[in-house]
């Protein structure tokens, strides 16, 4: 009976074991991904595939116009119609289709800058942290200049001036935020300078493009990204502005900033126009700030 006893004592603890380390698996997994990070990463590749996607998914030509379908509710609204499920603008244009449009250009223009800005501020904080002297000097002094003057006055100004094209203004995105990569690899260029390995591919002979793109670009790649991320949300919200000012993306193209600063006209009578992209760049602003304060965590040696 004893024997019985424990041999079934041991059978129910072998049946229970599996689901304690199930369950020590999935609570590790949220440790290391929380729920919230999982959220806003799912809602950014759900933009990516709208934007990857835009005339696939669209159910209409984002210019189309459709008069006799002015203003009309969303497909869920009295009036609506499931045709076009979240409405229509003042011209009788769908919503959904261009607020996928939106997404495509946003995002596209966004991601733009910020790759443009980064390979600007890396490659001027690698000249100054390599020539030193005077090259240093004039960096430093744009990198105090930039970060002095708001950068919305300049881009105001260099688009007054120079006239408006998606061209230049995806460079103007890029000029955004060129000088804390500029600053952060400077910094960082010189602490590695000084690293056994680097004088040591330099005492065999290694050309400075080669130290500098070979050996401490990647040493120092985990924070340039992390400040990709964290420079992303800023980009999307100075397009956004720019376009709702009327001085961004010009028609017939359309951005979520484009929309919003078409439909404010119409808050009180047809807020759709304005409501559903601003929740769109709200959305995507905060998903990447979470998303972008998950890997500087993860990326930062001073925080493990």
């Amino acid at each position: 009976m004893a024997d019985n006893s424990q041999t079934a004592l041991l059978l129910t603890r072998l049946a229970e074991r599996p689901r304690e380390d199930s369950r020590a698996r999935l609570r590790r997994f949220f440790q290391r991904y929380p729920p919230l990070v999982i959220i806003a990463a799912l809602w950014l590749l759900f933009m990516v595939f709208v934007a990857v996607s835009a005339p696939l998914i669209s159910p209409y030509e984002y210019t189309a116009i459709h008069l006799r379908a002015r203003l009309q509710a969303p497909a869920w609204m009295e009036g609506g119609d499931w045709k076009h499920a979240f409405g229509t603008d003042d011209l009788g244009r769908d919503v959904l289709s261009r607020l996928i449009f939106s997404i495509r250009l946003s995002l596209l223009v966004a991601f733009l800058g910020t790759i443009i800005g980064a390979i600007l501020g890396t490659a001027l904080g690698f000249l100054a942290a390599h020539f030193r002297g005077w090259v240093d000097d004039v960096v430093m002094a744009a990198i105090d200049f930039q970060a002095a003057l708001p950068f919305f006055i300049i881009a105001l100004a260099l688009l007054a001036f120079l006239g408006n094209s998606l061209t230049l203004f995806i460079i103007l995105m890029g000029i955004y935020g060129w000088e804390r990569y500029a600053r952060l690899t400077r910094g960082m260029a010189l602490s590695a300078r000084t690293h056994g390995y680097a004088v040591a591919v330099n005492t065999l002979g290694a050309t400075p493009t080669r130290i500098y793109l070979r050996h401490i670009l990647p040493n120092i790649s985990s924070a340039l990204i992390v400040n990709m991320t964290l420079n992303f949300p800023g980009t999307v919200i100075l397009e956004t502005s720019l376009s709702f000012l009327g001085i961004g993306i010009q028609p017939p193209m359309t951005s979520l900033g484009n929309m919003l600063g078409f439909g404010r006209d119409y808050l009180t009578t047809a807020w759709w126009i304005a409501v559903l992209p601003g929740v769109t760049i709200f959305l995507a602003t905060l998903a990447m700030s979470i998303l972008g304060d998950w890997v500087r965590d993860r990326l930062d040696p001073t925080l493990i």
